[in-house]
């Protein structure tokens, strides 16, 4: 049994008997073991727009995300496991975890005996490529498909609303297909199948 924490409801976690799933609903932050866990933390307060971009009406703090990726690194560190997190996240320098290496190939992390990697799931099913930082804790650390894969962007590709004005003015504007917002956070099939396969073998 692996357990799957901060997922979506309904999501691809859900519906398979060899995966106790933890959506919202059940707050991961209760689980206390016993089984190895994939830990999909929440992302919004460590991301590259933390502060909610130039247009947020309230003030927020980078890592306010109420103790969930503290308590996914116990929960790995303790019963084994893997953490998922977006490229970039500022939580891995917040908790002392090395940058992994862009190209690929699993880091010794530190003295808890992880590892970390950075992978795009464009490789594994999701229609952007999604660069993903990985740290794991007394799994199995295989290779995996490294480098660039092939995807979409996740945006237009413009800097700013006003840059976006001017290509639509000459012309030069050339829409790209956007993602859902459930499509841009969603782990894909292929990806969570690769995540249990690495945390089936947890010490």
């Amino acid at each position: 049994m692996i357990a799957a924490l901060f997922v979506e409801p309904g999501g691809p976690y859900f519906g398979r008997p060899d995966i106790d799933a933890w959506d919202v609903s059940r707050n991961a932050l209760k689980y206390r073991g016993p089984h190895p866990v994939i830990a999909h933390p929440p992302c919004k307060r460590w991301g590259r727009y933390w502060s909610g971009g130039p247009s947020a009406k309230i003030s927020r703090w980078k890592g306010d995300d109420g103790g969930c990726f503290a308590h996914a690194l116990w929960c790995v560190r303790t019963f084994g496991g893997v953490v998922e997190h977006p490229e970039a996240s500022h939580a891995w320098r917040w908790f002392g975890l090395p940058r992994p290496y862009k190209s690929g190939g699993w880091t010794h992390a530190d003295e808890y005996g992880g590892h970390s990697c950075c992978v795009e799931q464009g490789h594994y099913g999701h229609r952007a490529r999604k660069a993903t930082w990985l740290y794991a804790v007394n799994v199995r650390t295989p290779e995996l498909i490294w480098g660039a894969s092939t995807g979409t962007r996740l945006d237009q590709g413009y800097h700013s609303a006003e840059e976006r004005r001017r290509a639509v003015a000459n012309g030069t504007h050339r829409p790209i297909p956007r993602l859902s917002a459930l499509e841009r956070i969603i782990t894909p099939a292929p990806f969570r199948d690769t995540l249990i396969e690495i945390v089936r073998g947890a010490q």
